[in-house]
């Protein structure tokens, strides 16, 4: 490989791992950067691959829908009857007319793009069967409990003479919270003494996923309907006799959506709408232009994320002006300082916000704020406002330059770059840092770590400032008795109140879970879930893995050398390792039991499920082909060894017999990992 092949192979990789993290943020957690900025990110990876069509790997984000299930999702996983797509986006009318050149039609739909979160139901004889989460287009989450209880979604459909039911029917949707409503949403959450939400989609997105349906409820959630998956005994001849029929059997479909019959007039909507975006009673972000003939759909087909029949033309991000307070900075778990921009509150893209990121001191330098500055802040429907630069104009001479701090505003600790070329200061004092310490505490009571659920951002900060805590050591050790001198968990009489007890409890209870759990809450920087999996499952003790040479470490999968030398590095410390003893002797899980590992009888082996098994859920089949020794790979190419076709396979199957794969059953796929490759006839 040249140094440009190896140079161009790094840039593609930084790209594909950037938009693979944004997008696991904005589908399972909380998004840090713009819906623009992942655009960005995204055209990008793109276009390099269109440039270097031999980077375009079987497994590119670009090739991919939505993103997997969180490793920490409460819910069930299942399969969707048809693969569930997303949509290609243009960005201005050149890139549309374009598309409609190359996608001529005698009909379109145009159909406004909610911003809210995909839902896919199954009726059967008419009978709300399922409802799942998007998920990765092929695997969502069950959340039937929660959608019965939303009031746009029929429990039963209603039979017409021109519109008998179907046997099977598969609904596309989306769930949204009405802007009128959500003010009054937050209002209520606020009440309640929780965090108000940045905006609907956010919300509606955290409401499908309550584990209380009694909660799901006061979200006032709605759901249109705008797609259907997999039908039996329902053949619509277009997408516009597909919403007659949907809306006969009481489903609601968008009062907005509108046939045209030539591309001058859908550019025409795609003008009005975006003068007229705060007009529809949800928020959105585009006009989808959609091929009607159903027919012609199925002749253009789709590529591997997205059908060619439809597009969405992705409006520009909203932009308001407000006033500049204050820049103050934070402290993150890792002792990064990060500045954020205090503002008058504004409403913009649907919510009323007061803050915005800056990033770092160089980013405030090169935007060119200061204090009392009239500010441009963007937002479109993302978690994070952006501050883009000020209204010169509008200064009247009183505003005045930020100074980024020397000492943190936690500790007061000299703040210093970890090296010399970092953007990113950051306090070296991680050891008692008040900041960086109840930041830690969160972090490990999280749900992809060790799920404490009464050790909230509130609690962690009290433990830490009652001085309770000295560091997240002595967390397992916790007694009654410590936690009297708590202003969180004490009643006002001074006894434990219950999320105190509560807390107690969870902590024993989590004290016995995986070891890559224990690993992720150690803070470990780059370590994060998938690199801890895979080290806890090569490793199995704690103890195996601090004693691993750092170039056996580096060369387990999905690792590298950049983790392995931030893991050594972090069990040099002497206070680290007294946190893990300290654990350990409160009982902590240090050692995967490892009387009941599995043969590896799939050893060397790269095997690729598709479909449904009835035997196997999503997770338990991939852990099958680990425990065994096997690679549980996610796209198919000529180095996959098998690929096992369940129910409702798709593309990956189409490929394998393609590419002359040895193709196995559910049957098959059981004797092979009972006996292995070889003993297979």
């Amino acid at each position: 490989m040249t140094e440009d092949n190896a140079q161009l192979r790094r840039t593609w990789n930084d790209l594909a791992e950037k938009v693979r993290y944004h997008r696991d943020l904005y589908y399972n957690q909380q998004p840090e950067i713009t819906d623009a900025d992942f655009d960005v990110l995204f055209k990008q990876l793109q276009k390099l691959e269109e440039d270097y069509p031999e980077l375009a790997v079987p497994d590119s984000p670009t090739k991919e829908v939505g993103a997997p299930i969180a490793e920490q999702s409460s819910f069930d996983n299942v399969t969707h009857l048809e693969r569930m797509l997303s949509l290609d986006n243009v960005f201005d009318e050149q890139e549309l007319r374009e598309w409609l050149a190359r996608t001529p039609a005698k009909q379109y739909l145009t159909e406004l793009k909610i911003d809210g979160l995909s839902i896919d139901l199954v009726y059967r004889n008419g009978v709300l069967e399922r409802a799942a989460t998007r998920g990765d287009g092929r695997i969502g989450e069950d959340i039937t409990a929660n959608a019965r209880v939303i009031e746009d979604i029929p429990h039963e459909l209603k039979a017409t003479v021109d519109y008998p039911l179907p046997t099977v029917l598969e609904i596309r949707g989306e769930v949204f919270i009405p802007v009128e409503d959500f003010s009054e949403v937050n209002a209520q959450r606020i009440a309640e003494g929780g965090k108000p939400f940045a905006n609907p989609r956010n919300a509606a997105a955290g409401s499908l996923r309550q584990k209380n349906t009694e909660d799901v409820k006061k979200r006032r959630l709605r759901m249109i309907s705008h797609g259907i998956g997999f039908t039996e005994g329902f053949s619509p001849s277009s997408q516009h006799d597909a919403y007659l029929a949907l809306s006969a059997w009481g489903l609601p479909t968008s009062p907005y959506t509108e046939a045209v019959t030539d591309p001058e007039t859908v550019v025409e909507k795609v003008n009005y709408w975006a003068d007229h975006r705060h007009a529809a009673l949800h928020e959105m972000d585009g006009l989808v232009i959609k091929v009607d003939d159903i027919a012609s759909q199925r002749e253009l087909g789709a590529t591997s994320r997205a059908p060619r029949w439809a597009i969405a033309y992705k409006y520009p991000p909203e932009e308001v002006t407000t006033k500049l307070l204050d820049i103050q900075v934070g402290v993150g778990r890792t002792g990064r300082v990060t500045p954020f921009a205090v503002m008058e509150p504004v409403f913009v893209a649907g919510s009323t916000v007061s803050m915005a990121t800056l990033h770092n001191q160089s980013e405030v330098k090169r935007k060119g704020v200061l204090i009392g500055d009239t500010v441009v802040i963007r937002k479109a429907g993302e978690v994070i406002p952006e501050v883009l630069g000020p209204v010169v104009e509008l200064r009247d001479g009183t505003e005045r330059e930020f100074v980024f701090p020397s000492q943190c505003p936690e500790c007061g600790t000299t703040l210093a770059p970890a090296k010399a070329d970092d953007v990113d200061w950051r306090c070296p004092n991680s050891q008692s840092c008040p900041g960086q310490l109840s930041a830690r505490l969160t972090y490990l009571a999280g749900r992809g770590a060790f799920d404490i659920e009464a050790l909230g951002e509130k609690g962690a900060q009290d433990l830490i400032r009652s001085e309770i805590l000295v560091d997240e050591s002595g967390i397992f050790d916790l007694t009654e008795e410590d936690l009297l001198k708590s202003q969180v968990y004490t009643t006002k009489a001074g006894k434990v109140n219950a999320s105190g007890k509560k807390l107690l409890r969870n902590l024993q209870e989590s004290k016995k879970t995986d070891l890559w759990r224990v690993l992720v809450s150690l803070s470990i920087r780059h370590v994060g879930p998938t690199a801890a999996r895979a080290l806890a499952g090569r490793y199995r003790s704690l103890k195996a893995l601090v004693d691993a040479p750092l170039e056996e470490l580096a060369e387990t999968e999905g690792v590298g050398s950049i983790i392995a030398q931030s893991f050594k590095e972090w069990f040099e410390v002497d206070w680290h390792r007294n946190i893990v003893e300290t654990w350990a002797a409160a009982g902590v899980t240090m050692e995967e039991e490892i009387t009941e590992q599995a043969e590896q009888t799939l050893a060397g082996l790269t095997i690729v499920v598709t479909g449904g098994l009835e035997g196997f859920t999503r997770d338990s089949v991939k852990e099958a082909i680990i425990s065994r020794g096997g690679k549980a790979a996610s796209s198919v190419s000529k180095k996959t060894d098998f690929v096992v076709v369940g129910e409702n396979a798709g593309s990956k199957a189409t490929k394998a017999e393609e590419l002359g794969l040895k193709i196995l059953d559910e049957e098959g796929f059981v004797e092979l990992l009972k006996k292995g490759a070889p003993e297979l006839p």
